[in-house]
C-alpha cells in the first residue's frame, strides 16, 4: 500500500466497509527537521526517508498477517509527553481508525506506558509500538528452545513496564493473611511479583541453554573449524546467501525476520579447507534494547567468529541508513564495526541493477581503501560468489601457516590426514614422493611440523 501523508486536513478515505480479523492501521509519526540548521535537508530528502521507514513499519505488521488498512506519516514538531503526538492529531487519526473500522493502531516509535495508555483511550483501539510489535514477531519466529526462551524473556521484561496500561482491577487490594486481614498487596504488585518469579525462571533454563552452547563451541575449537558469521540489516538477502554458499535450504523470504534462530553449516572453500558459516538473526533501525540483551547468546557465534560478512541490499534506497543500524548494533556487541581484518562488507542483490548500474557500483568498489574492500554478489544468480569465497579464504590465511613438505606416496594415512586437517594448496609427486603446500591452524603447526617434518614458507 502507498503510504500518504497526514499532515492536517488530509483527505480522508472512505470506510472499509465490514471489520476484518487483524486490520491495522499504521502511523508514523516522525519528528520534522527545521530548515536551516546544521542537519538541514531537503523536504524531498526527508519525504523519502519517512516514506522508507512507513513502509517498513507497514513490513513488520504483515510480518505477522496482519491486514493494512492504512499507512500515514504523520509529522511532529515535538514529542509530546502525554499522547507522543499533539491533541489534534490525535483527533485526526481517531477519526480515521473509526471510518477504516481497525482493531490495531501500530505506532512507528517507542512509546512510554502511560502514552501507550492515554492513546487506546483516545483512539478506541488497541495501541502497540514498535518495541512491541517487532516482540510479537520474534515471538512467532523462534522455533528453537533457546529462541523461545529468550523471545519470553525480553516480552516478560517489556510487559513489566507496561502494567501501568491496566485499568482499575491492577488498583483493588487483596487481604492479607490471618483472621484480621489488612491491606495486603494490590494487584499490580501481585503481577509485579509473578512476571518477576518468571523472568527468574526463565534466566536459570537460559543459563542452562547456554552452558550447552558454551559446550558445543568448545566441540568445534577442538576439530577446529574457522567461524564466518553473516549480519546484516533483516531482509538484506543473509538466508538466500547462507544457502547459496552452503547448499542448505535454510528458509529465505522478502519479508522481515523471516530467519530468527541461528544456524550452522560447512562451508567448503576453493582449496579444500572448511569453515562453519553462522546465519543469524536480522537487525533493524531502533532494535528493542531488551531484544540485544536476549539474544546476546545468540549472537555469541558472532562475537567468536574469525570473519564477520556484513551483508547489504546495495539496492535499497536506504541502504546507508541500515548500514549505520547494523554498526550500532554491533557495537553495542562490543564488536569494531571499522575492524577490516575480520569484517567483509558484501553488497548484495546487484541483480536488480543492469549492465551500466553495475559498472557504476563496481567502480564505486574500486575506490574504496584496500583494507575496507566491498564484495558484490547476487544471493539469487551466485555472481560473485567465487570471489567472495576466495575473500573468505584470505582473511581466514591471514591467522594461519603455510608449510612445505615431502611425503612418501605410500603414507596413504598421512596424505589422508593432511586433505581433513589441512588446507592442501598444491601437491606434485616427484620419485615417488608427494611434494605438498599446506594452510594449518596454529593449534595443528606443531603436529604437521614434527609429523612430516614441514618447514614454514617464508614467502607466505
Amino acid at each position: 500500500m502507498e503510504p500518504r501523508n497526514f499532515d492536517g486536513d488530509a483527505d480522508r478515505p472512505r470506510s472499509a466497509g465490514a471489520k476484518q480479523t487483524g486490520r491495522v492501521l499504521v502511523i508514523g509519526p516522525y519528528l520534522r527537521v527545521r530548515a536551516g540548521g546544521a542537519d538541514a535537508q531537503s523536504e524531498t530528502h526527508i519525504q523519502r526517508n519517512a516514506e522508507a521507514r512507513l513502509d517498513e513499519a507497514a513490513g513488520l505488521a504483515r510480518a505477522i498477517d496482519l491486514v493494512i488498512a492504512d499507512a500515514i506519516i504523520a509529522p511532529i514538531s515535538q514529542i509530546r509527553p502525554a499522547t507522543y503526538i499533539g491533541k489534534g492529531k490525535v483527533e485526526e487519526i481517531a477519526a480515521l481508525a473509526k471510518s477504516l473500522d481497525v482493531e490495531l493502531v501500530v505506532m512507528d516509535c517507542a512509546l512510554a506506558p502511560i502514552q501507550q495508555r492515554n492513546l487506546e483511550k483516545e483512539l478506541h483501539a488497541k495501541v502497540l509500538d514498535r518495541t512491541g510489535l517487532i516482540l510479537e514477531i520474534f515471538g512467532r519466529r523462534a522455533k528453537t528452545k533457546e529462541g523461545s526462551l529468550q523471545v519470553k524473556l525480553a516480552h516478560l521484561n517489556y510487559q513489566r513496564s507496561r502494567l501501568v496500561r491496566s485499568w482499575t482491577h491492577l488498583e483493588r487490594q487483596r487481604g492479607g493473611f490471618g483472621f484480621m486481614g489488612g491491606p495486603g498487596e494490590t494487584q499490580i504488585e501481585a503481577d509485579r511479583r509473578l512476571i518477576q518469579e518468571r523472568i527468574s525462571k526463565l534466566e536459570g533454563e537460559l543459563k542452562k541453554v547456554q552452558a550447552t552452547r558454551r559446550l558445543h563451541r568448545a566441540g568445534r575449537q577442538r576439530v577446529p573449524y574457522r567461524v564466518v558469521a553473516l549480519v546484516g540489516y533483516t531482509n538484506a538477502g543473509k538466508s538466500t546467501l547462507f544457502n547459496r554458499l552452503t547448499r542448505a535450504d535454510v528458509q529465505a523470504a522478502d519479508m522481515l525476520f523471516a530467519t530468527l534462530d541461528p544456524t550452522l553449516r560447512a562451508l567448503n572453500l576453493p582449496h579444500g579447507g572448511k569453515a562453519m558459516l553462522s546465519d543469524t538473526v536480522g537487525f533493524i533501525s531502533n532494535l528493542p534494547t531488551q531484544l540485544v540483551a536476549a539474544f546476546r547468546a545468540t549472537l555469541e557465534e558472532v562475537l567468536e567468529a574469525d570473519v564477520i560478512l556484513h551483508v547489504r541490499d546495495i539496492s535499497h534506497e536506504d541502504a546507508e541508513a541500515q548500514q549505520s543500524d547494523v554498526d550500532a548494533v554491533l557495537r553495542q556487541l562490543g564488536i569494531n564495526p571499522d575492524d577490516s581484518g575480520r569484517i567483509i562488507e558484501v553488497w548484495n542483490k546487484i541483480d536488480r541493477y543492469d549492465s551500466e548500474q553495475r559498472e557504476e557500483l563496481l567502480n564505486i568498489a574500486a575506490r574504496r581503501p584496500e583494507d575496507h574492500p566491498a564484495m558484490l554478489v547476487s544471493a539469487v544468480s551466485g555472481e560473485g560468489v567465487d570471489a567472495l569465497l576466495a575473500a573468505i579464504e584470505e582473511r581466514l590465511a591471514a591467522k594461519r601457516t603455510t608449510l612445505d613438505l615431502s611425503i612418501d606416496a605410500a603414507d596413504g594415512a598421512g596424505i589422508s590426514w593432511l586433505h581433513r586437517n589441512a588446507e592442501v594448496l598444491a601437491k606434485e609427486l616427484h620419485d615417488g614422493r608427494f611434494d605438498m603446500t599446506v594452510r594449518v591452524d596454529e593449534t595443528k603447526r606443531d603436529i604437521v611440523v614434527n609429523r612430516f617434518d614441514a618447514v614454514p614458507r617464508l614467502s607466505a
